[in-house]
């Protein structure tokens, strides 16, 4: 049989690829057809704001009808929304067509269990099967409906704001000036809508839904200058920066600096414990200022490979308050299970509204270490080669194998690991005064030759 995956990157948490290359509109109507047949029920679909996000929707949907699931349709949406939706309103599954931090060239599809997550590695083959066995579609008769929903983003934010940790009332008295650039993406109104039901003047920065992407689209410091600006202009209290999709959340201070994406879930996993103290999982490449503050409350924290699905997966089995990645992913479950960037603005503003005190403030009470990110690519790279390479060089030492390799020394690691969509290594690693020695070690074992 004809392999309908090449070019398309496959991970836990669905598939990716350039639009008109791996990705293309035949390829999102066979998965839908596929996951459609796995569910066996209705499915919301949602979007991100890119241009091509329309076509393979389309695509998508008429996929997921032949296979006799009904469709509703939830338009341009965060793709936490579309998880909380499912959830919450009890559907099948759900499908997002999104790339989430990837380049605009890009596209996707995330697929959503009924239970309002992400699927899980066995599931993805589940459907990975039928995808590759070929459609099996019903008679004409069998054909689903399609219904359209346009209270996706308040059922989202009436979520959020009904979490025991939320006061609302509190958060609006303090009337808090807020800076949010959404990227041009899908929170651009949704987060727009949030910030104003919590009384908050927002100042818009790159906050119209046509999926242009003014900057790069990961909401990390180098690429947040012009909301670091609109802080300092506007006198703003904070700034929050979204990716594409608005499951990411980076944080700039009131002094209009980009305080980096690990901080977000450091000061949100504070916050909860304070009310809620319980264990915390993260994933593998987390920052570990999340186990020092965990130790201020007496819990540990427990770590999953890379992966939103695999970090909610350890905090249910844990019944941890919260979790995540620290890309900017804060979980929540009592509200969502998923990544949500909704959750985590909710979060920081509670924060501050109790804590009285300015987020620059907060974040220098956290431990301090540096984080370096590097990635290793090469033509027809072997990528299992070099691993092994990784493995046996640092095979005496204190070993994490679960998800790629990661090493600990002391209060220093690093984490080497084949990307579960892209064709690269990513490296990174952490301590507490230079990870560059880290990152270089590892980058000349994976540049030594392959034979």
């Amino acid at each position: 049989m004809e392999d309908c995956t090449v070019g398309l990157l496959i991970s836990v948490s669905g598939i990716r690829g350039v639009v008109g290359e791996g990705l293309t509109p035949e390829v999102a109507c066979r998965f839908g057809v596929a996951f459609g047949g796995w569910t066996g029920g209705p499915v919301a679909v949602g979007r991100d704001t890119r241009p091509t996000g329309e076509m393979l929707e389309m695509a998508a949907i008429s996929g997921l009808l032949s296979a006799g699931s009904d469709v509703v349709r939830l338009g341009v949406i965060p793709t936490p929304t579309v998880l909380c939706f499912v959830r919450w309103e009890g559907l099948s599954g759900g499908a997002v067509i999104t790339a989430s931090h990837n380049p605009i060239s890009w596209n996707g599809l995330k697929l959503v269990s009924p239970e309002g997550r992400f699927l899980t590695a066995g599931e993805g083959e589940e459907v990975l099967k039928r995808y590759r066995e070929g459609p099996s579609r019903g008679s004409w008769e069998d054909v689903g409906q399609v219904a359209q929903r346009r209270d996706a983003a308040d059922l989202h934010i009436e979520k959020v704001l009904s979490s025991e940790l939320v006061d609302p009332e509190a958060i609006k008295e303090r009337g808090f000036k807020v800076a949010l650039d959404a990227v041009d993406g899908a929170g651009s109104e949704a987060g727009r809508k949030l910030l104003e039901r919590l009384g908050c003047e927002v100042v818009p920065v790159h906050c119209r839904p046509d999926g242009r992407f003014p900057r790069g689209p990961e909401p990390v410091p180098e690429n947040l200058g012009e909301l670091e600006r609109a802080v300092r202009e506007h006198g703003a209290d904070v700034g929050f920066g979204l990716d594409p999709d608005a499951d990411r959340l980076s944080l700039v201070s009131e002094e209009g600096r980009a305080v980096g994406e690990e901080y977000t879930l450091a000061l949100a996993v504070r916050f909860v414990l304070g009310k809620e103290p319980g264990p915390v999982a993260v994933n593998l490449s987390t920052s570990r200022m999340v186990e020092d503050v965990a130790g201020e409350f007496g819990v540990q924290v427990y770590r999953a490979p890379v992966g939103e699905v695999n970090v909610l997966m350890e905090m249910l089995r844990l019944r941890a308050p919260i979790g995540g990645e620290g890309n900017g992913g804060v979980i929540l479950p009592e509200v969502n299970y998923g990544r949500d960037s909704l959750v985590g603005m909710t979060l920081i503003l509670q924060y501050l509204a109790e804590a009285d005190e300015p987020l620059s403030r907060l974040v220098a009470r956290l431990p301090r270490y540096v984080m370096r990110k590097a990635t290793y690519r090469r033509p027809g790279l072997d990528r299992e080669a070099a691993m092994e390479r990784v493995r046996s060089h640092f095979g005496g030492e204190d070993l994490d194998l679960r998800d790629g390799v990661r090493i600990v020394r002391d209060r220093a690691w690093v984490h080497i690991r084949p990307s579960n969509t892209e064709p690269l290594i990513r490296v990174v690693a952490e301590a507490e005064v230079t990870a560059d020695r880290l990152i270089d070690e590892v980058m000349g074992i994976l540049e030594e030759d392959d034979g």
